[in-house]
């Protein structure tokens, strides 16, 4: 598989609007709310760029005071763990900063591909 080379990532606006309608329609405080968006951002661009999927699935599921969010692509390959030294670096700390915002990451093997997930809590 090949990675999708589109110079321009797809529009993830939807899938942020969605999140963001769900969240504060639930009560929850803007500062997750927008640690929710950011994280989701990285998995989406990441889907795009490393996975090859020109348009990420995105699936958002808030059961009482816990969010998942899953990101997946085709491709069958997981994220490596890269721990930069070089803080000029251009990428690569992508999943760190979803780790640093998120209480639980993980990926699971699809039939096709893979599913990067996070879970945030409310409080």
């Amino acid at each position: 598989m090949r990675a999708f080379t589109s110079p321009e990532p797809p529009d993830w606006s939807a899938a942020r609007e969605e999140l963001r309608d769900l969240l504060s329609s639930s009560g929850w405080p803007p500062d997750v709310i927008f640690d929710a968006e950011l994280a989701l951002h990285e998995l989406f661009v990441n889907a795009w760029k490393h996975g090859g999927s020109p348009a990420p699935l995105v699936v958002l599921a808030l059961l009482d005071k816990r969010l998942r969010v899953s990101v997946c692509d085709g491709s069958p390959n997981l994220p490596e763990q890269r721990d930069s030294a070089d803080p000029y670096e251009l990428s690569g700390r992508g999943l760190q900063l979803v780790r640093s915002l998120t209480h639980r990451f993980g990926a699971d093997v699809r039939t096709r591909g893979k599913s990067i997930w996070f879970e945030l809590e409310a409080a």
